[in-house]
C-alpha cells in the first residue's frame, strides 16, 4: 500500500472510530425507544395511537438506516464492515416483511420485527448501563416484554395482560405458560432456559461481590 493510500486509510479509520463513539449513546437510547414503540404497536387499539406509533417506528427506522449508511460510508474497508455488521443489515430489512402477505410471510415479518427490536434494545441497554445487575434487570424486562408480545400475537391469550403475566413469571421463575401449541411451548422453553442462565449469572455476580468484600476486609485487618 502506498504512503498516501495508507494515510487515507488511517484517516478514515480514525474518523470511523470517532463517529462510532459520538453516535453510541444517542443510538443506544433510540434503540431502547424503538423496542418500546414496536411492543406498543402490537397492543395499541385506538386509531390515533396506532398511527402515531407507526409514524414514530418508521421515523426511528430511517434514523437507523441513515446511521448505518453513514458508518458504511466512512468505513475504511466496506467489505469488512458489511461482514462484521451483517446482522444489523438484516434487522434493517426485516420491517419490509410486514408488507408481504403471501404464504404467511406477514406473520413472519411481525415475528422478525419483535425479535430484531429485542436484540437492538438489549444491546442498547448493555451499552447504557455499566452495572451488571442493572443490565440483567433491564434485559430480563426486555425479554419478558418480547415474550409477552409473541405469546399474545401467536397464541390464544384473551388479553395482553394475561400474556405479560405468564411471560414475566416464565422469565423470572421458569414457570410454564397457560397457552397451548408449539409456539407457546418453544417460547416457554426459551424463557425457562433464560431464567436459569440469569439466576446462575446473578448468583456468580453476588458470590464475586461478597468474596471481594471479604478479601478487602481481611486485607484491612492485616494492615
Amino acid at each position: 500500500m502506498s504512503p498516501p493510500a495508507k494515510a487515507d486509510t488511517e484517516r478514515r479509520q480514525a474518523w470511523a472510530e470517532d463517529l462510532a463513539d459520538r453516535l453510541d449513546r444517542p443510538m443506544s437510547v433510540l434503540g431502547v425507544l424503538f423496542l418500546l414503540v414496536v411492543l406498543g404497536q402490537a397492543i395499541a387499539t385506538r386509531t390515533t395511537m396506532v398511527t402515531v406509533l407507526s409514524v414514530l417506528s418508521w421515523s426511528l427506522w430511517l434514523v437507523f438506516v441513515g446511521e448505518y449508511a453513514l458508518r458504511l460510508y466512512v468505513a475504511p474497508d466496506r467489505v469488512t464492515f458489511l461482514r462484521r455488521t451483517w446482522w444489523q443489515l438484516v434487522f434493517l430489512v426485516v420491517p419490509f416483511l410486514r408488507f408481504l402477505r403471501l404464504a404467511g410471510i406477514g406473520r413472519l415479518g411481525r415475528l422478525g420485527r419483535v425479535l430484531s427490536s429485542t436484540v437492538r434494545g438489549s444491546r442498547s441497554a448493555g451499552r447504557l448501563l455499566s452495572s451488571r445487575v442493572a443490565w440483567l434487570a433491564s434485559l430480563s424486562a426486555i425479554v419478558a416484554l418480547a415474550g409477552s408480545q409473541l405469546l399474545y400475537t401467536f397464541t390464544t391469550y384473551p388479553s395482553y395482560a394475561a400474556a405479560l403475566h405468564d411471560a414475566a413469571l416464565a422469565t423470572v421463575t421458569g414457570e410454564t405458560v397457560a397457552a397451548e401449541g408449539p409456539v407457546a411451548r418453544v417460547i416457554e422453553v426459551v424463557l425457562a432456559v433464560y431464567s436459569v442462565v440469569v439466576f446462575a449469572t446473578l448468583a456468580a455476580s453476588l458470590g464475586a461481590y461478597f468474596l471481594q468484600n471479604g478479601q478487602q476486609e481481611r486485607q484491612r485487618d492485616r494492615e
